[in-house]
C-alpha cells in the first residue's frame, strides 16, 4: 500500500546510448489502473532528444488521445514509441488502429511494443494480447499498407527495423498531402496548458 502523500505512476525510462536516461509518465490513466492500483496520470508533455532525432514516448491508452500526440509532433517528434499492455484483442485493436492513425496524422513513424503471455499472480495482469509493429505515414515513399513490419500475433519475438528520417523530410515537402502543414490555424489551434508548460 502507498504511504500518505505518495503517488503511483505508470512510468518508464528511455535509455540513451551515452548512458543518460529520461523518465516518462503515462498521462491518461485507464479506469482499471485507477480502480486496481490508484494510479495517477503524469503531467509532462515533451519530446526526448536522442542521437537519432526527436522521439516521443506515450504509454498504451495515451495513444488514443490525438491531441496529446499532435503536441509532441508540433515539438518536432519523428518517431513515436508506444509501449502497451492490453489484456484482450479489443484493447489491442484500439491501440493498433489509433497508432496507425497517429502515424498518418502526424507524418511520423510509430512503433508499438506490447506484452504477451501472463503474470498469473499479479492483479489485473493475468492475460495479455499483443502484436508489436512499426507503422509509417501513408504516402508513396512508404509501404502501401503503412505497415513497415509486424510481429506474429500474440507471440514473443523481437522486431529490428530500420527507419529513414529523410523519407519524412521528403513527405513534409513533397507528399501527396501535408497533414501537418495544411491545418487551418485560422479556424482552430491546439496548445499546452500553463500546467504542462510549467512541468517542461
Amino acid at each position: 500500500p502507498l504511504l500518505e502523500g505518495e503517488e503511483l505512476f505508470n512510468s518508464g525510462f528511455l535509455c540513451r546510448r551515452d548512458g543518460t536516461f529520461q523518465r516518462y509518465d503515462k498521462i491518461h490513466v485507464t479506469p482499471s489502473e485507477d480502480r486496481s492500483w490508484a494510479m495517477r496520470g503524469g503531467d509532462s508533455i515533451q519530446v526526448i532528444d536522442t542521437d537519432c532525432g526527436k522521439v516521443g514516448v506515450v504509454v498504451c491508452y495515451d495513444v488514443e488521445f490525438p491531441e496529446y500526440i499532435r503536441l509532441l509532433a508540433d515539438q518536432g517528434m519523428n518517431i513515436l514509441f508506444v509501449p502497451f499492455l492490453t489484456d484482450t484483442q479489443n484493447g489491442y485493436t484500439r491501440v493498433r488502429h489509433c497508432a496507425m492513425a497517429r502515424a498518418i496524422e502526424n507524418e511520423c513513424y510509430v512503433a508499438i511494443a506490447g506484452g504477451v503471455g501472463n503474470l498469473a499472480k499479479v492483479n489485473n495482469m493475468d492475460i495479455q494480447y499483443a502484436q508489436s509493429a512499426l507503422f509509417t505515414p501513408s504516402d508513396f515513399q512508404f509501404p502501401a499498407t503503412a505497415i513497415k513490419a509486424e510481429a506474429t500475433p500474440n507471440s514473443e519475438m523481437t522486431l529490428l527495423v530500420d527507419v529513414n528520417l529523410d523519407l519524412l523530410k521528403q513527405l513534409h515537402s513533397h507528399g501527396s498531402v501535408h497533414t501537418m502543414r495544411d491545418r487551418r490555424k485560422d479556424l482552430y489551434t491546439l496548445e499546452r496548458t500553463d500546467k504542462a508548460k510549467q512541468k517542461d
